[in-house]
Formats: structure tokens, sequence, C-alpha cells
């Protein structure tokens, strides 16, 4: 258990924590939540025993493990793979002590090695190592490929896995989904869903939230308090206490005015004095309930496009990649409209950036060609477009870049609007936090009035509130859109459709968002075999209702058929039972029965799916 008592944190002359008392048990996976600056990281610095309290007591079990990842990677010249591994001190050490001992020669060390290797499980460390790589988007043949020669954004995901690799009673993650694709944020979740230690992760992926979390841990102006349930029950619970603060500060108000008014008119009676007395105690008794202060919420603006002609932009029979003999995509056929709003999904490296890049006009068509209306304006976000941003310039400079002769007036009223009032509109971006250079970037976005946008991963550094906003001005904006994301929050919302890239081909994909993870936990991983039959619990695609598959089969056992439906409609009904008892604010005020409720959604969500899978597999028999 990791116990908070009177804990207060303070960074520099800034007190970010105070009055905090709360425990984490064994096993928690807790989000940790809150406003930038309120002291997520922080909080996560004192665990590590990086800053002290400022008053107070953390307690965390004797000889607890704790891993986490590195905010920086050096320039290592050693492998990938091998990097990951040493996250395993302890193996990493066995493991170099046989390959040194082998190259010596020395039997009897190379003996000791192998005993000590089998008293670790080490002899299957390697291929553990190799699947966290593979989860985390790394092929096969870049196992071997030396940690400097990778760029900054997979260099974090390296830092991941070695986190991954490293045995933990807790674990740290800091917004572990960022630079992450899809495919790689769904199997992160598998994998923390396995986890068996405490988890602690701070991030501003909601969807990432509801489907790993037990608890919420929400740091608000000085002060942390735990939630049962994940991101989804947290909002419905803080909404539902702040409901009922308003309630009692308004009734607590009346109680005032009335004590008060008695007070006045009687204090000079003698005959009331003593009742005017009891009711002045009573006043100074009374809790001093706080209104609930509504937060300023950050609004963004699309401007609607100089013009909007029907007909955007289309490529015909196009190969793309990056010259000869590195052909990515296959007869692309990708014709975008006003209004068409587009969701890009596939597997990492199968070719969604280039897909965008081309459309952009980044790369020429190695063969085919690309078809641009004339009134076409693109706002392109990139993975690197943050990176591109000029050290030294502030924001006012950047937009004078995009246009020499406007006012300055109208910079600074349209950066307003992009949450840059004032002098920061005049700051030099160096110190600009992650989230507040990827507000900006899009905001010299929008400056150019475009009709597509094309959006590569534009959520990064992103936190909730702004998500939220982002959201909102895309599903407001009257152009079209073409986006990747790993946030599916955001891509969910703003999406009409989905074309998937895999394999060289760029097709409609006629599923939703659950039925693509499905279908990539059914993809094989390097070395199976690709003709094999997916797993059982995994769904390839969307398919027909079970009674039209039935007609069409004559190999079911209509028994098993029986017991299988029969078990999925059970699942169902009680999987229902208990999302009615999770929406009823009343459970909330028993924190023993939401976490009892929690587990069971999480575990009949589990059986469920294995459930339908199950069912599935006897249609295919």
């Amino acid at each position: 258990m990791i116990s908070f008592r009177n804990f207060a944190l303070r960074r520099g002359e800034r007190l970010l924590l105070s009055d905090v008392d709360l425990a984490l048990h064994a096993g928690y996976r807790v989000g940790v939540v809150g406003r930038n600056g309120a002291g997520k990281t922080s909080l996560f610095a004192a665990l590590l025993g990086d800053v002290e309290p400022d008053k107070g007591d953390l307690d965390l079990p004797g000889k607890a493990r704790i891993a986490s990842v590195a905010q920086e990677t050096p320039h290592l010249p050693d492998p990938a793979l091998d990097f990951v591994l040493s996250g395993d001190d302890v193996l990493h050490s066995a493991v170099r002590a046989e390959r040194d001992a082998m190259a010596a020669e020395d039997w009897e060390a190379v003996a000791e090695a192998h005993h000590n290797l089998a008293e670790l499980n080490g002899y299957d460390a390697e291929a553990r190592a190799g699947k966290l790589l593979h989860g985390l988007g790394f092929p096969a043949d870049t196992h071997d490929t030396p940690v400097a020669d990778f760029s900054g954004g997979w260099r974090v995901r390296l830092n991941v896995a070695r986190a991954l690799m490293t045995p933990s009673d807790l674990l740290l993650l800091d917004e572990p989904t960022n630079h992450l694709d899809l495919d790689a944020v769904v199997w992160l979740e598998d994998w923390l869903r396995r986890y068996d230690g405490t988890l602690l992760v701070i991030s501003h992926d909601r969807e990432f939230l509801d489907n790993v979390t037990t608890h919420i841990l929400h740091l608000h102006d000085g002060k942390a308090k735990l939630y049962v349930g994940n991101y989804t029950a947290f909002e419905r619970q803080r909404a539902e206490h702040l409901r009922q603060q308003q309630i009692a500060h308004e009734k607590e108000q009346v109680e005032r005015a009335h004590l008060q008014k008695f007070i006045d008119r009687f204090k000079a009676k003698a005959s009331k004095a003593k009742q005017a007395q009891s009711r002045m105690k009573r006043l100074a008794k009374l809790a001093g309930t706080e209104a609930v202060r509504v937060e300023r919420g950050v609004h963004i603006d699309l401007p609607v496009p100089a013009r909007m002609p029907n007909t955007l932009l289309s490529l015909r029979h196009v190969d793309a990649g990056y010259g000869e003999g590195a052909k990515i995509l296959s007869d692309v056929g990708f014709g975008l409209e006003a209004g068409d709003r587009i969701g890009l999904l596939g597997p990492n490296g199968a070719g969604k950036s280039t897909l965008v890049k081309t459309l952009v006009g980044e790369l020429e068509p190695m063969a085919g060609e690309r078809v641009a209306h004339p009134d076409l304006v693109i706002g392109y976000f990139a993975q690197h477009t943050v990176e591109s941003l000029v050290a030294g310039t502030s924001p006012i400079d950047h937009l004078k870049e995009l246009s020499p002769n406007t006012a300055t007036l109208d910079f600074r009223n349209f950066l307003g609007r992009w949450q840059f009032a004032g002098d920061r509109a005049f700051e030099p971006i160096d110190n600009f936090s992650g989230g507040e250079k990827a507000r900006l970037a899009l905001a010299l976005i929008a400056w150019r009035k475009p009709n597509l946008l094309l959006l590569d991963e534009p959520t990064n550094h992103l936190d909730l509130d702004m998500r939220e906003a982002l959201a909102e001005a895309l599903s407001d904006f009257e152009g079209a859109i073409v986006m990747v994301s790993h946030d599916r929050h955001l891509i969910g919302l703003v999406s009409d459709e989905y074309w998937r890239v895999h394999d060289g081909v760029v097709e409609p994909f006629n599923g939703d968002l659950d039925d693509y993870a499905a279908w990539l936990r059914s993809r094989p991983a390097p070395g199976e075999d690709k003709t094999a039959k997916a797993p059982a619990k995994t769904v390839v695609e969307p398919v027909a209702a079970p009674s039209a598959l039935k007609k069409s089969s004559n190999k079911i056992n209509p028994h098993k058929l029986e017991k299988a439906e029969a078990r999925v409609a059970r699942l169902e009904e009680k999987l229902a039972e208990c999302d009615a008892q999770m929406a009823d604010p009343a459970v909330y005020s028993d924190a023993d029965r939401i976490a009892d409720l929690g587990r069971t959604q999480m575990q009949l969500r589990e059986e469920l799916a294995t459930a339908e899978a199950e069912l599935l597999a006897l249609y295919d028999a």
C-alpha cells in the first residue's frame, strides 16, 4: 500500500499539493489527471524519491521495486533489443556474463551463467523483449538497430519498452501513449490490464484511461481526491459531487441569511439576547461550503474557408513511396469532397503517413496522378510540426512569417482566441510546454483558412480540455478532414468514415474502432504462420448477424450453438444490470460497493468478449 499522510508538495515557491491523505492499495491501476501544472509529474518525482515532500509523509512498501519511463534516451550504440533487456539489470548482467564466458571459452563460467539464467527464467528474456518491441511497433529487422539511430519519438517507445521489461511492484507511466500509433496503444492496454503490480499513469487519452484504470486520482486546486472506477465513472462522480456541493452551498446561504436576519433584529433586545447569542454560535459553526466555481472552458475557432469547391483533391491509380524500390502503397484511388471526415486506420508502418504526405503533395506519386482543385488550401499538421517551430521566436513572429503585411492588433486578437493572450503572444516559445507549442502549431494552420485539414497525430502533448476543444472545433469545421490519431475519442467523434491502410492497400473499413482493434489483435506476430486461423477470441471483420450465418452453414452443432448463444445472452444481461448500477449516482457514496462493481464490470466485459468470439468461431467452423 502507498499512503499519503498530511502530504504537501512544493516546486520552487509554488505549493502544488497540500493536506493530501489517501491510500493506494496493491493492484490498483490509477489514472492521474488534472490540468497542466496541477502537480502530476511532480507527484511522480516524489514517488521516485527525486523530490522531498514539503510536509507530511509518503510511505511506500519496503523494498518496493519501481519502474518508470526515462525522460531522455542517451545516444547509445547498443542494439534496441539489448537496451530493452537492460531494463531488468539483474537478468541483463546474467545474459552478458553468459556471452562473455562463451567468448572466453571459460566453460566453468558458462555452466555457472547457465545456472543463473535458469534461476532467473532468463532463457525466454530475449523473446519477451522482442515481444515488447513488436507490440510497440518495432519491426523485427530494427531490433538490432543501435539506439542512437532512432528518432526522438521512437526513442520514447524504447524507453516505454525498457520500463515494461523492468521487474516492478509499482509502475509509473507519464503520457505513455504519446508517439504511439493506435495499434501500439491497443497492445499497451492489453499489456497493462495483465500487469499484476500497482500502476499509476498520467494520460490525456480518455479511451486509454477508460480501458486501463480501476481508479482516478484527480489533482485540482492543490488537493488530491481518489475516485473509484475509470475516467467515465470519475466524470460522473465529479459532476454529482459538484452538484451536491452547489446544493449544499445554496442551502447554507439561505440558513446564513435567516440566522443573520434574526441576530440583526433581536441582538439588542434583552428578552431575545440569549436566542441571538445561540444563533451567532450556530452561524459560526456552519461549514462554509464553497460555491462551485465554473472553470473557464478552452475554446478554439477554425475559420470558415474562403472558398469551398465540391471536389477538393483526388488520387487516381497512385503508387506511393520514397523512390526506386521503396513503394509503400499501390493503385490508390482516394478522393476528397467538401465535408468529408475520414479517419485513417492501419498498423504501424503500413503507410498512413505516406498516404497523408502524398495527399499534401510532399511526396510525388511514383505512378498515377494527384489532382487538386485550384482553390484547394491545405492545413497540414505532421508528427514533426511542433519540432519545426522556430526557437527564440514568438507566436507573433510566426504569424508575421505567414502574413508580413497584417497589423499586429489582428495577430493579437487571433492569438487571444487560441489562449495566447496579452504578453504571451510576444514571449519566445522556448519555455512553452509541449501542449502550448502544439496549440500554436494548430493556430498557424487555422490562420491560413484551409478547406482541407490533413492531421497526422495532432493530439500529442494536448491535455484533455484542449482535446475536447479540438474535437468540438473539428466537428464544426466546414471543410474536409483526413486524420491519423491514436486518440480514439477524438477520431471517433470527428470521423464519419474510416479507411484502412495495410499490406500496400488503401480501402474503406466498414466497422467501428472496436472492430478495428479486434482486427489488429487477429494479425499474426512476426514469425507466425500468416495462413493460420486467428485465435478464437478475436474478430477479423464485422460479420453478418448470427441468423444469416446460421442459414448459410450446414456444419454447426445445434446443441453447442444454442449453449453459446445462451451464454452470450446471459452475460449481456448481467453486464446491462451492472452498467445500470454504475450509472446510479447514489452508488458512489459507497466506495467498497463501487470498487466491487468496477471489478465485476471489467470481468463481465472480458467474459462477454470471449463468449462472443467463441460463438463466432462456431459459425466459422
